[in-house]
């Protein structure tokens, strides 16, 4: 991953259409990398997840190419690249695996991100009847020790139709459910990158089996 990590700090300073034009090839070869690397990590998961069994890793990895119509940053390119392994690939908005490789700012993470509206629903709504078992996989030692909390992005009330003193309301106000882990750059190019990333996975499995029921209502 070197050389990944090599074209996104050029990338970081050169963000513009020429510079990538000029370095076209460079960036087909991580991509290649990233897409093998997924295809690796679908199958190492598979033994674990059944759900992700089958995925083709182009339908996992995120587009480089911003979307720059309704923002004031109109830089062309994310200086990141991303991964996410769930059933039916990234769009899908089911629970899944990430992976995100950034000058600075690797790391890993499960769950469901900034689901829409009636996702979002659904799992607020298991998660109201269910937040003990939900605890209780999240408060098991070993997994406590490498996620210690959820992605903190939620609403400051009582979301609309649960009564603001339900014994769980703080786990109801979340807008995702999804863990994260940051790595150093020195486990991202080391040759044990896929091996600690699918322990990190493998932990993080009960989450996303939860997450699944609460889908499944």
């Amino acid at each position: 991953m070197e050389k990944v990590l090599g074209f996104l700090k050029e990338l970081t300073e050169n963000n513009n259409r020429e510079w990538f034009n000029d370095n076209r090839k460079w960036y087909e070869e991580c991509k290649e990398k990233l897409l093998f690397l997924t295809d690796v990590l679908i199958n190492e998961i598979g033994e674990f997840d059944p759900a992700v069994r089958g995925l083709q890793p182009k339908d996992c990895v995120f587009r480089i190419f911003r979307d720059v119509r309704f923002s004031k940053d109109k830089r062309p390119y994310k200086t990141n690249f991303g991964s996410f392994i769930c059933k039916g690939g990234r769009k899908s908005m089911n629970p899944g695996y990430y992976f995100h490789i950034e000058p600075g700012g690797c790391f890993v993470a499960g769950g469901i991100y900034m689901p829409p509206a009636p996702v979002l629903k659904s799992i607020r709504n298991y998660v109201a009847g269910h937040a003990e078992e939900f605890l209780e996989i999240t408060r098991e030692p070993d997994f406590k020790k490498q996620f210690p909390e959820m992605y903190n992005d939620k609403l400051k009330l009582a979301p609309k139709g649960f009564p603001k003193d339900h014994e769980h309301i703080d786990l109801l106000k979340y807008k995702s459910y999804i863990y994260s882990k940051p790595l150093k750059e020195s486990v991202v190019t080391s040759d044990d990158y896929v091996k600690e990333v699918v322990k990190f996975y493998e932990q993080l499995y009960p989450v996303n089996v939860f997450l699944y029921e609460a889908l499944a209502g």
